[in-house]
């Protein structure tokens, strides 16, 4: 998702939205929200991102979010919501879903659908979300005339889903990535954990994840020259992600010495984005006759 606003801020008008009330769905520690907050604004601007080129801001500060998911909500019914992948996962593991793991795709569609955005993107993992929010904006504009855009999901072929060190999609929850701003010795305690498979003589899930930091043509003549040769794709696989990681973790210790700025820019573009959402909901008010 990064690598992607990253090549977009200087064609498009980007938008980094900071979801704050979908995290509430895992995050109930209020000193955890406020840090995980601080941390994502620092993480969006050690990475690249220019607050010049993108609105940053946080979903809590746009009331019109939630404002417009209880209007999608009174349009979409629950079998429909029910084949959500995630509500499927937490059904299968009979897990007590909470409304807000059941509906948020809902949130997600008002996200979206605010800004009259043209692309989103995602990995592949979300694309049915942003189906979710073309079918909300279809359905919308069908019962009420037409309103929002519908947008389109744009997934990155190379980086459609990003693979963990144990194979899986890397995720926290699975316990297995690689931190972005890691030191050396956390990327090469992660990077020697990646669970290989000695059949193949090539590495699989060690090359999964050096795709990301090199060509596949120069990985297929590095990986043929050293078939067999775990560690040592290991140890390359550690240099190269440490090449790459190094700048910007200089960078986020630097930002990190003026939090009072990294926060001044979240309130600056939530002045803006709350300017957009207000907007839109004019018009989405007049639509459904509550403005009177």
């Amino acid at each position: 998702m990064i690598r992607q606003l990253l090549g977009q801020q200087d064609e498009f008008e980007v938008y980094a939205l900071i979801v704050d009330y979908h995290a509430m769905k895992s995050v109930k520690n209020p000193e955890e929200m406020r840090q995980n907050t601080i941390n994502i604004v620092l993480d969006y601007l050690a990475l690249g991102l220019d607050p010049k080129k993108v609105t940053f801001f946080k979903q809590s500060d746009v009331s019109e979010h939630t404002e417009l998911c209880w209007i999608f909500d009174t349009i979409t019914t629950m079998p429909y919501l029910m084949r959500a992948h995630a509500f499927k996962d937490a059904a299968a593991k009979n897990k007590e879903i909470d409304v807000g793991t059941f509906n948020y795709p809902m949130l997600m569609a008002a996200d979206i659908l605010l800004y009259d955005a043209d692309i989103v993107p995602v990995g592949a993992d979300q694309k049915q979300h942003i189906e979710i929010a073309r079918d909300t904006a279809e359905k919308f504009n069908r019962i009420f005339g037409e309103t929002f855009k519908i947008p389109e999901a744009m997934i990155l072929k190379d980086v459609a889903v990003v693979p963990g060190t144990d194979g899986r999609k890397m995720s926290k929850s699975y316990n297995n990535t690689i931190p972005l701003f890691a030191e050396y010795d956390e990327i090469k305690k992660a990077v020697m954990s990646i669970v290989t498979d000695s059949r193949e003589g090539i590495p699989k899930n060690v090359y999964e994840i050096h795709k990301l930091f090199r060509s596949e043509s120069e990985l297929k003549k590095l990986y043929s020259e050293k078939k067999g040769k775990y560690q040592e794709l290991k140890q390359l696989l550690i240099e190269d992600i440490e090449k790459f990681i190094a700048p910007m973790r200089e960078m986020r210790k630097n930002l990190e010495k003026d939090i009072p700025g990294a926060l001044a820019i979240l309130k600056e573009g939530a002045k803006k984005a709350k300017a957009i959402a207000s907007k839109k909901m004019d018009e989405v008010r007049e639509k459904i006759g509550v403005k009177v």
